[in-house]
């Protein structure tokens, strides 16, 4: 199968399966079975459709796949069989239809490994091969992993349903969170050794789309859409010809996607218009100052200090103090930056981007002895194959 026909079967099942499978669990009541289903009928497509052709009408090929193995699993429950039926397609769900499979799939009672691989296979329509692939994980522990999430589901009586408002904050913190996780490990996944078999900061962005798609007046999903079109804007000119990481400061900035980068601003825009800030919205304003800047020396380093600040206000962290020390070097000078640096020495002496960060400062402030040690205890930490190339050649360069 050639790649482009893969990507568009990939894009096509996808688009549907989520909503698929939001109808049948509706309709069966049986989340676990009605994933099944699904599950099914997207590897049907995966087996016929490269060799038969995308169908004109890829939901309803799906929908009629799914609804006879349900009938052939259901025949001997005959109350749900005729039910299903005479269900006609294509079923129309509701968005919170939608809404309430995210929520279950990342449900807080369920572990984090166990949520992203359920909502990669239930929402995107991924196989387990293809969720193991991307991970580089076996093919069997994603099996167990979503076996025993669905288990979860059914024996703690989860319920499919979008939180009432009163959980909603702290539920729809979980899945943006989730969506988050999954971006970055796309995207930082990104020119290694053994790069994805599948762009998963994609499946990510797709994610944190259809959520703001169907939840449009929450400002932190939109700030989360954002945050992930920002950084996806800028993908391009982060690694070299011999994939070799390029810093920030001397990326071609021409390469940049900058429609991208202005549409995304519009969002961010849009999101501190109904005046309720969170950290996902901050760390958008972060990355577009350094995105809608022409040159490296334009970038407002006054105004990325001060929106660190409001974010370590709403959601403090060591790992964002870090980063306010990187932006501070630039506003008071290496040596106010290297004290702050210092301060977390020792919440983060096992984060390998602390060392880094200090051997640079170090580097500054000429104190090249030590600026080698830190980047040998930063290569000693860091388990991402471009990064440990950085920080050796930043070693020999020494």
């Amino acid at each position: 199968m050639t790649q482009p026909t893969y990507a568009e079967l990939a894009r096509v099942v996808r688009d549907h399966a989520g909503r698929l499978a939001a109808s049948l669990v509706h309709l069966v009541g049986d989340f676990s079975a009605a994933e099944d289903l699904v599950q099914e009928a997207v590897e049907a497509a995966l087996t016929h459709w490269p060799a038969e052709g995308i169908p004109d009408r890829p939901d309803a090929w799906l929908y009629t796949v799914a609804r006879r193995r349900g009938l052939d699993h259901l025949r001997r429950e005959h109350r749900h069989r005729q039910k299903l039926a005479l269900v006609p397609w294509p079923a129309e769900p509701q968005p919170d239809h939608r809404l309430r499979l995210i929520f279950t799939c990342c449900h807080p009672t369920l572990p984090r490994t166990a949520q992203i691989a359920l909502t990669l296979r239930v929402v995107c329509g991924l196989t387990t091969a293809q969720i193991a692939r991307a991970f580089l994980i076996p093919e069997s522990t994603i099996g167990q992993r979503i076996t025993r999430a669905k288990r979860k589901i059914t024996d703690a009586g989860i319920p499919y349903r979008v939180p009432s408002p009163d959980d909603l904050g702290d539920r729809l913190a979980e899945v943006l969170a989730v969506i988050y996780l999954l971006f970055n490990e796309g995207y930082l996944s990104t020119g290694g050794d053994q790069p994805q078999s599948r762009d998963v900061a994609d499946d990510a962005e797709f994610l944190a789309a259809l959520l703001h798609q169907l939840m449009p007046t929450e400002p932190e999903v939109t700030g989360l859409l954002a945050l992930i079109r920002l950084h996806r804007a800028r993908a391009g000119a982060r690694f070299d010809r011999d994939n070799e990481i390029v810093s920030l400061q001397h990326q071609d900035r021409s390469s940049w996607n900058h429609q991208a980068i202005a549409d995304a601003s519009r969002l961010i825009a849009r999101a501190a218009a109904q005046r309720r800030p969170g950290p996902y919205q901050l760390q958008a304003a972060i990355v577009a100052c350094h995105a809608e800047a022409i040159r490296w020396e334009d970038t407002d380093w006054t105004q990325i200090t001060v929106l660190y600040d409001l974010l370590l206000h709403l959601a403090p962290s060591p790992v964002t103090r870090l980063h306010r020390a990187i932006a501070l070097r630039f506003v008071a000078g290496p040596a106010a930056a290297l004290a702050e640096v210092d301060r977390l020495a020792g919440e983060l002496s096992h984060y390998h981007l602390f060392h880094a960060t200090r051997a640079e400062l170090l580097r500054d402030i000429g104190d090249t002895v030590e600026a080698r040690a830190a980047d040998g205890r930063a290569l000693a930490l860091s388990t991402n194959p471009a990064e440990r190339s950085l920080l050796r050649q930043r070693l020999n360069w020494s």
